[in-house]
C-alpha cells in the first residue's frame, strides 16, 4: 500500500512512493518489479529523494536489488533529509527490485525516481526543467511516465514553454513524446515572451503563465501541417458519416448537420449524428495514403447548442473495408483519446507513432447532450520511392563474358540493395516549434538594423532639407544693402579673398584730381571725368539717389521716398539735415573713405559758374558729417550763415591750392570744423 505513481514501459518508467510530494503514511510498504529486453541492463535516477533517516534506515528506507525473486542481490539501500545521489544506480542484468519500506515518521516526502535501459546516457526525469541546464540547445531522454498531477507547465506550440515548466511533461503536450512510450527531445531555449497560454493537448492542460527570463521549445523532423479539412483540399464528397442530425427550427425550418460541416473553424453548424451512441463515426478519405501525426477537434461552437465528444476512438484503413483501431505500442487495449470538455476549445491529440493510411475513422465513446464536432488532421504527404530501371547487357559469349557478367549481377544486386533500404520518400523537415537561436539572432538582427538605417538616413534627409530652407529664406530676409548680423566688415573682408584680384596700379595708387583738366570744363562735365577715374568703392546694389554715383561706391540711400535734384536744392529747402546712410567702406589698403557724391549743381540760377558740386560724408558715431568738396569755398545745405564745415589739408607736397595742374589728396582729417563770417574761410 506504499506505492506511488507508477508506469513501467519496455524501456523506461517513472515511479513514485505514496502521496509524493506530500508526506507519506506510516508503515507502508511497495515493491516495483522492473525488466527490460533480455542483454539490456537497467540504470535508476532519483529526481527526488527525502525519506526519514532517523533510526539509520532501520525502518524507513528504499532499497534496491539486482535481479527478482528470492535469488535478487542487493546493490544498495539508501535514505535522508534532503539525500542528493549523484550519478545512475545501475544493475548487472536486465531485471531490478526497487523496494520501499515507510516506518514511523513525522516528515518526508518519500522519492520520485525514472529508470531506462543503460544505452539511454542522456536520462532525465520528469522534475527536471529548463532552467536546470545552461546549454542553448541540448538533447536528453525522457522516460514513460511523465505526465504526473504534482507537476506543470506552462505555453504551447509554437510559441514555447515557459522556463518553469517539466521538460518531459511539455514534450508530451507537444506531442513530441509519448507518455507511455517516453523518448528523445531535442530543447532550444530562446528569450521569454511576457505571456504563456493554456491549451489542452494530449490528456496535459497547459496553464497560462506570466512573462519569464527565457523559455523553451522543441525541434522536430516530423510533419504537423494541416490535411485539408479546414482549407477545403479534402472535397465535401470525402466526408461522410454514420447518420445525419436533421430538426426543424422555429420557423419550420429543417436544418441538417451534414459531415462535410465537420470542418474546423468553419462558421455555422457542426456535424452531428441522429443518433449518440458507440456506434456513430466520422470518415474521411484523404484520396490516398497520408501520413497523420495528430488531430484537433472542437465541439458544436454554437452556444445555443452545448454539444460536443469528450472522448473517442481512432480507426485507419487503406480500402475503407477493413479497418484497424490505433493502439500504442506494446499495449493490447485500444488507445481512448481525451476530447473536449467544453464547445469552443480546440484540443489536439498527436499519434506516436504517426498513421500511415488513406480512410480515417473518429468513433465517438463520450460526449455531452449530443455527438457534434468539427475536426482538422496533421501530417503530411507519404509515398514509396520506386528503383530506376535498370539495363541489362546483352548475354555472355565467353568466360571473361562469364566473369564480367559475375560482376554485373553483383553489383546491380548491391544497386538494388541500397535502393530498397529506405523506401520512404520523407517530407522536408517541419519544425512545429521556434526557430533555433542562430536563425533568431539573424532575423532580429535584420530588423533591428533595417529600421535604424532607415531612422538614420530619414534624419540627414530633414536635416539637409531644414538647412537648405533655412538658408534660402535668411537670404530673403536680410536687406538689399545689409550684410548678416555677424561681423559685417570681418565678413567681407573674408569674402574678398575669394573675388578677381585687381592690378597692382589700382591697389597702390590713389584717387588723382587733376584741376587744370577740370577748370577747362563746363560745371557739368566735371562729374563725368570724375567718374572715369577707378575708385576703390563697390557699386550699390540698385540705382541710387544721383546718377551721379561713382561706378563702385558703397552709399546706400534713405529709405522711403527716392530724393532728385530738386529735393537736395540748399537754397529752397528748408532747414532740414538730411543724411545718407552708408554702408561699411571697402577694407583695402587703400583709401578708407568712399568717393565723394558729386551734385551738379550748374543748373541753379545763383550758382557762379566753376561752383563746386556738394559732397556730404556720414562721420563716424553719432557727430554731424562735415561738408568736404574742392579747394573752393563750400557751401551749406542751408541757409544759416554758419554750418558745420570740412577742411583739406595742403595738397602733399605743394604750396598752395592752386600751384599745381594735378593735385593729390590725403585723406581728411576728422576735427572739430569752426564756424565764421565767408571773409574768414577765404
Amino acid at each position: 500500500d506504499g506505492c506511488g505513481h507508477t508506469v513501467l514501459g519496455p524501456e523506461s518508467g517513472t515511479l513514485a512512493s505514496i502521496n509524493y510530494p506530500r508526506t507519506s503514511p506510516n508503515s507502508t510498504v511497495c515493491e516495483w518489479e522492473i525488466r527490460v529486453k533480455p542483454g539490456q541492463r537497467v540504470q535508476l535516477k532519483f529526481g527526488d529523494f527525502d525519506i526519514d533517516d532517523s533510526d539509520s534506515c532501520h525502518s524507513s528506507y528504499l532499497r534496491v536489488h539486482n535481479g527478482i525473486g528470492p535469488n535478487r542481490t542487493e546493490i544498495g539501500k539508501y535514505c535522508g533529509f534532503g539525500f542528493q545521489m549523484d550519478g545512475l544506480i545501475t544493475s548487472k542484468s536486465n531485471e531490478v527490485t526497487v523496494q520501499f519500506m515507510s516506518g514511523i515518521h513525522t516528515s518526508g516526502r518519500g522519492f520520485l525516481a525514472a529508470y531506462s535501459t543503460t544505452d539511454k546516457s542522456d536520462l532525465i526525469t520528469c522534475l527536471d526543467n529548463a532552467s536546470h541546464f545552461s546549454e542553448p540547445e541540448f538533447n536528453k531522454y525522457c522516460p514513460a511516465g511523465c505526465v504526473i498531477p504534482f507537476a506543470d507547465i506552462s505555453g504551447t506550440i509554437p510559441h514555447g514553454y515557459r522556463d518553469s515548466s517539466s521538460l518531459c511533461m511539455a514534450g508530451v503536450h507537444a506531442g513530441v513524446v509519448s507518455n507511455t512510450l517516453g523518448g528523445q527531445i531535442n530543447v532550444v531555449i530562446s528569450k521569454g515572451i511576457p505571456y504563456y497560454e493554456s491549451s489542452l493537448a494530449n490528456n496535459v492542460t497547459s496553464e497560462v503563465g506570466p512573462l519569464s527570463t527565457s523559455l523553451f521549445t522543441f525541434k522536430t523532423s516530423g510533419c504537423y501541417g494541416t490535411l485539408g479539412m479546414e482549407s477545403g483540399v479534402i472535397p465535401d464528397s470525402h466526408i461522410t458519416s454514420s447518420s445525419i442530425l436533421e430538426w426543424p427550427n422555429q420557423t419550420g425550418q429543417v436544418n441538417i448537420w451534414k459531415p462535410e460541416n465537420a470542418r474546423l473553424k468553419r462558421i455555422g453548424p457542426p456535424w452531428a449524428a441522429f443518433i449518440s451512441d458507440e456506434h456513430q463515426w466520422l470518415q474521411i478519405d484523404l484520396n490516398k495514403e497520408k501520413k497523420i501525426t495528430g488531430i484537433i477537434t472542437t465541439g458544436s461552437t454554437l452556444a445555443e447548442h452545448y454539444y460536443y465528444v469528450s472522448a473517442y476512438r481512432i480507426l485507419y484503413s487503406d480500402d475503407a473495408q477493413k479497418w484497424t483501431v490505433y493502439r500504442e505500442p506494446g499495449m493490447d487495449k485500444d488507445k481512448i483519446f481525451q476530447g473536449n470538455t467544453e464547445l469552443y476549445q480546440e484540443v489536439r491529440n498527436n499519434f506516436i507513432p504517426p498513421i500511415i493510411a488513406r480512410f480515417f475513422r473518429i468513433n465517438p465513446v463520450k460526449w455531452h447532450q449530443k455527438i457534434a464536432m468539427k475536426v482538422e488532421l496533421l501530417g503530411c504527404q507519404f509515398s514509396i520511392g520506386r528503383a530506376p530501371k535498370i539495363t541489362l547487357p546483352p548475354p555472355p559469349q565467353n568466360k571473361n563474358d562469364e566473369k564480367n557478367a559475375d560482376f554485373m549481377d553483383d553489383f546491380i544486386h548491391s544497386v538494388k540493395t541500397s535502393l530498397q533500404t529506405d523506401k520512404t520518400t520523407f517530407t522536408p523537415e517541419i519544425k512545429n516549434t521556434t526557430v533555433t537561436p542562430s536563425v533568431t539572432k539573424d532575423v532580429a538582427l535584420a530588423a533591428v538594423l533595417v529600421p535604424v538605417l532607415v531612422m538614420v538616413f530619414t534624419t540627414l534627409i530633414l536635416i539637409l532639407v531644414c538647412a537648405w530652407h533655412w538658408r534660402n529664406r535668411k537670404k530673403k530676409t536680410e536687406g538689399t544693402y545689409d550684410l548678416p548680423y555677424w561681423d559685417r566688415a570681418g565678413w567681407w573682408k573674408g569674402m574678398k579673398q575669394f573675388l578677381p584680384t585687381k592690378s597692382a596700379e589700382h591697389e597702390e595708387t590713389p584717387v588723382r584730381y587733376s584741376s587744370s583738366e577740370i577748370s577747362h570744363l563746363r560745371p557739368r562735365e566735371v562729374p563725368t571725368l570724375l567718374q572715369t577715374e577707378s575708385a576703390e568703392y563697390a557699386q550699390p546694389l540698385v540705382g541710387g539717389i544721383v546718377g551721379t554715383l561713382h561706378q563702385r561706391s558703397t552709399f546706400k540711400p534713405e529709405e522711403g521716398k527716392e530724393a532728385s535734384y530738386a529735393d537736395l536744392d540748399p537754397y529752397n529747402s528748408p532747414i532740414q539735415e538730411v543724411y545718407h546712410a552708408y554702408a561699411e567702406p571697402v577694407p583695402v589698403t587703400g583709401p578708407e573713405y568712399a568717393t565723394p557724391i558729386i551734385m551738379d549743381m550748374s543748373s541753379h540760377p545763383s550758382t557762379p559758374l566753376g561752383a563746386p558740386s556738394i559732397s556730404t560724408f556720414k562721420a563716424a558715431g553719432n557727430q554731424a558729417p562735415p561738408l568736404v568738396g574742392t579747394c573752393n569755398k563750400l557751401l551749406s545745405r542751408t541757409d544759416s550763415a554758419s554750418s558745420a564745415q570740412a577742411l583739406y589739408d595742403i595738397p602733399k607736397g605743394q604750396l598752395g591750392p592752386g600751384s599745381a595742374n594735378q593735385l593729390l589728396y590725403q585723406v581728411p582729417q576728422s576735427m572739430a570744423h569752426p564756424t565764421g563770417s565767408k571773409d574768414e574761410q577765404n
